[in-house]
């Protein structure tokens, strides 16, 4: 029989179990009302309603082609999301059973998990499976609760930050649960988690690991995929193969635990290999690059900063008017055939450099300005012997070739000798009656060099600028019947030695001959393009250029008839669009409009345009560029018969001195397109006319493209002639009866 110490003993015990129930049942509420609304700033705040029903993560913003094809995209995290019903029902059966097998019927807190994760990590010593729900971890994920700006004054009590951290996720996932259904929670959860390699999100994630998109996907893919969510880094497929083959099998057991799949099904997919197909996703890929990252990303950039967004994150759709497929035979065409050029720019040359008259210090300057130089100046200081012993010892490289990377040996001096003979080609192509930009190739491969040549380059235009001369003429009276003879000409040269200047041809073959401007064009005279800006002046020419949309400086002396300044591609086509337009001159352009991430239109494209020519003048240009492919002796003669047939195409061939730039700018009556190659600098060139003319080094081009896109029945583009003035010309275009000066 208990005495009466005993019984005290055990009411006293008694009393303070009810002590100690009714402090928790008090005190626990008001904790988590305490955490909720932060009582004294204590505990940290946490987002409010309008954040929860509006979650901002980062959103990739993705570049698309006029025809819906995803160019590249810009991101800080690589993220695209889906709709939950186009999430494959393994990913959802493989989450559930993993991670909360009880999702569907508890409200964002899993008590009997919590019990379970408590008894595992406190009782037992052991931490198998914690008591986070998937709600709680996309709180946790989305909101990042975990971060400093949701710290309050006891969070940085060690111990006790935990505590506050999990009861706000427990109190968010709750306010979760009662804003989404269980649909739209996974389908956010999905949308948000990190699966590694730079992937966010689940339709990034399937595309990078399996080339598939999410609804795609089978059973082991979807189970190797939601194993990764548990430790992108630690499960790594690439990194860990083995280590992931384990974790996606057991994720396979816990779907076949949890009833998802039979005893079959489990033995048949824990028995597969991993089946990646892994391709990372970067901003963009290859020569689309170019447009994509030095081109359009600027403009984008300084409209999202202009109004309020944010490139990186506010998943954007860009919509241009690339075209994917004028995108691939554009691509095609300058590959193909700036391999074949390379070899035979290097048959050409031999064993002689063609920096030959500038010497070694050529080199030397050049390894002086590479990246590698200067991060070993860094190390050891500028000439440093150092730096000379590593720029002479041979290492293992991988080099850029138009024929695809190769591995080799080379000392780093005899890189920059390697990578200094490499040509260049930049390649757009536009619709001339609305501006937009249909192809554009920036150069040959962005991972190995960043520089754009179609508008960023600017290069010596050679006889491509010739037009802006006769265009001049034209205005000022001139028939493209007028007669000219080919004679030589001096003009005066103040300052020189000699004190003239004397243009030269690049060929005598037509010396002393008497020739239509239109002939004189097509067979790109420089003494008579000379003589005809002599005659209308170089201001006058300077203007019709700036008329046209070339803004780039113009040295206002004779030599400019031949091309002697600087000009980008971009430029050049802007202005031989307007001959096709009537003289309307509009701003070439790629980027149409921007949606936002709901699909709301933000911006619409409003490109400058003028006036530039009357039409008479425009179509009268047009007749004089169809001379190089009609008239004999033409720079253009040479196209494929194909492409002439029941076709008009007005063309420029363009060569600069020592052969170191080659243009061609066709025209067709839907088409304006123009190629510029050459190399790193103007000691890089050919060393006769016989490769480094334009009409080898760039026409090919033009006309490979021209060629597939014709044969393109999805382009619709047809060959036609150009569209007559709406007025009759007023010239008498039958050059028969044409008069000698």
């Amino acid at each position: 029989m208990a005495t009466r110490k005993q019984e005290n003993f055990y009411s006293k015990i008694v009393k303070w179990l009810w002590i100690g129930l009714l402090a928790a049942v008090v005190s626990i509420p008001l904790f988590f009302l305490a955490v909720k609304y932060n009582f004294l700033n204590l505990f940290g705040g946490m987002p409010g309603l309008r954040e929860l029903e509006n979650p901002d993560p980062d959103l990739a913003s993705v570049v698309y082609s006029a025809d819906g094809v995803a160019l590249g995209r810009y991101f800080s995290y690589n993220r695209n999301p889906v709709d939950y019903d186009e999430l494959s029902p393994y990913l959802v059966q493989a989450l559930v059973a993993t991670e909360d097998r009880r999702y569907y019927s508890h409200s964002g807190i899993d008590l009997k998990g919590l019990v379970r994760a408590f008894v595992n990590s406190f009782v037992l010593r052991r931490n198998r499976e914690g008591g986070s729900t998937i709600t709680q971890q996309l709180a946790k994920m989305l909101w990042e609760t975990r971060s400093e700006r949701y710290e309050g004054f006891l969070s940085r009590i060690r111990g006790f930050d935990h505590l506050i951290v999990k009861t706000k996720e427990w109190l968010m996932a709750i306010r979760i649960e009662r804003s989404y259904t269980k649909e739209e929670i996974l389908g956010m959860y999905f949308n948000t988690m990190p699966f590694g390699n730079n992937a966010f999100g689940i339709r990034v994630a399937s595309r990078t690991y399996f080339g598939k998109l999410p609804a795609e996907l089978d059973l082991h893919e979807a189970a190797l995929l939601v194993g990764v969510v548990n430790g992108p880094s630690f499960f790594n497929p690439l990194r860990h193969p083995e280590r992931a083959k384990r974790r996606r099998n057991w994720v396979i057991r816990q779907m076949y635990v949890n009833g998802y799949i039979d005893w079959t099904q489990f033995e048949e997919f824990t028995g597969k290999p991993l089946g990646l197909n892994y391709s990372n996703e970067t901003e963009a890929d290859g020569m689309t690059a170019f447009f994509v990252h030095s081109v359009l990303k600027k403009e984008a950039m300084e409209w999202a900063e202009d109004n309020g967004y944010n490139l990186y994150r506010d998943g954007l759709r860009l919509i241009t008017s690339i075209d994917s497929r004028m995108q691939k035979h554009a691509e095609k065409a300058v590959r193909t055939h700036m391999s074949e050029l390379q070899e035979l720019f290097y048959s050409d040359w031999g064993n002689v450099e063609p920096w030959r008259r500038l010497g070694d210090e050529y080199i030397e300057q050049a390894w002086k300005r590479s990246p590698r130089y200067a991060k070993l100046a860094a190390v050891y200081g500028p000439d440093h012997d150092s730096i000379d012993i590593i720029a002479h010892t041979p290492v293992n490289m991988r080099v850029f070739s138009w024929t695809g990377d190769r591995d080799t040996v080379m000392t780093p001096i005899d890189s920059v000798k390697y990578y200094k003979k490499i040509l260049h080609a930049g390649f757009m192509a536009m619709d001339p009656h609305t501006g937009q930009i249909k192809a554009w190739v920036g150069g040959s491969d962005y991972s190995h060099f960043q520089y754009d040549h179609v508008k960023q380059g600017k290069n010596q235009p050679g006889s491509t600028f010739k037009p802006f001369v006769y265009a001049t003429a034209i205005e000022n009276g001139y028939s493209p019947c007028y007669t000219v003879t080919d004679a030589p000409v001096a003009f005066p040269n103040p300052g020189a030695n000699p004190p003239f200047w004397m243009p030269e041809n690049s060929s005598d073959a037509y010396n002393g001959q008497t020739m239509t401007l239109r002939q004189a064009l097509g067979r790109s005279i420089n003494r008579i393009a000379a003589l005809m800006m002599s005659r209308v002046g170089v201001e006058n020419v300077i203007d019709m250029a700036r008329r046209l949309g070339v803004e780039s400086e113009l040295q206002p002396v004779m030599s400019l008839s031949l091309g002697t300044s600087d000009v980008s591609l971009f430029e050049m086509l802007g202005a031989y669009s307007a001959f096709v337009n009537a003289g309307g001159w509009i701003e070439p352009h790629a980027l149409i409009r921007i949606e936002d991430k709901f699909g709301r239109t933000v911006y619409e494209a409003s490109p400058r345009s003028k006036d530039a020519l009357s039409e008479e003048t425009a179509y009268l240009m047009l007749y004089m560029l169809r001379g190089a492919v009609e008239e004999e002796g033409g720079t253009a003669r040479g196209l494929d018969p194909f492409l002439k047939e029941n076709n008009e195409i007005g063309a420029k061939t363009g060569t600069t001195s020592d052969y170191a730039d080659g243009w061609f700018i066709g025209v067709t009556e839907d088409l304006t397109a123009g190629v510029w190659v050459g190399g790193d600098d103007r000691a890089i060139h050919f060393p006769s006319i016989a490769h480094g003319q334009g009409a080898v080094m760039a026409m090919p081009i033009w006309e490979m493209f021209m060629m597939e896109v014709y044969n393109d029945p999805a382009l619709r583009i047809e060959k036609k002639p150009f569209k007559r003035p709406s007025t009759p010309v007023s010239l008498n275009l039958d050059c028969e009866d044409a008069q000698e000066e």
